[in-house]
């Protein structure tokens, strides 16, 4: 489970995030930190309903749509990974390898409560605002967040800006199960891996 993180922890990530991703805002500053934690949004009993999921957006991305990495980690801690598309599309991994590990990942673990997570964001969040950050409809971002989390719930989607700009296609993949099953074999397929 995860631990105490520090303000320089906070700000090391959200720097990272705004310089790999420019177009970032708060909402996907939070979404990033939410996976991190929460892991993927829901259990997964429906194999087929997710597996077409994933074969239509297969099927709908192009390749020169896809950001060049294969995986990057979730938010603060990398508890969770994100594993591109691109991986499958390249023949470096199978749809069936992703989906089974995706699918572990959601049912995995008991998910932490919506209240440990907002805790923690409210801590993240008043570290965020003290970098005193200059980020598009940061208030607006902030009082959508805040909402969602009032009614019990946690999971939103990128913004509309990220959404445009980055073409995000992946999914997540608790850390142990990424780095013991598809982290081989983009490194064994890519040396030098992306």
């Amino acid at each position: 489970m995860s631990v105490a993180i520090s303000a320089q922890d906070i700000e090391g990530f959200v720097n990272r995030q705004l310089q790999s991703y420019p177009k970032s805002r708060l909402l996907d500053i939070y979404k990033s930190c939410f996976q991190d934690y929460m892991g993927v949004e829901h259990l997964v009993s429906d194999r087929k309903s997710v597996k077409a999921y994933l074969d239509e957006e297969l099927n709908t991305t192009s390749l020169d749509e896809l950001m060049p990495w294969y995986y990057e980690p979730c938010g603060i801690e990398s508890c969770y990974y994100r594993v591109s598309i691109r991986a499958i599309k390249e023949g470096i991994i199978t749809e069936d390898q992703l989906l089974d590990a995706f699918i572990r990942s959601a049912n995995s673990e008991t998910r932490p409560s919506v209240e440990s997570w907002s805790d923690r964001w409210h801590m993240i969040i008043g570290t965020i605002d003290q970098m005193k950050l200059d980020l598009p409809d940061f208030q607006e971002d902030k009082q959508f967040i805040d909402s969602v989390l009032s009614v019990g719930k946690y999971a939103i989607s990128h913004s509309p800006d990220y959404r445009n700009a980055y073409h995000p296609h992946y999914r997540i993949v608790e850390k142990r199960i990424f780095e013991c099953e598809i982290k081989p074999l983009i490194t064994e397929k890519l040396p030098a891996s992306k």
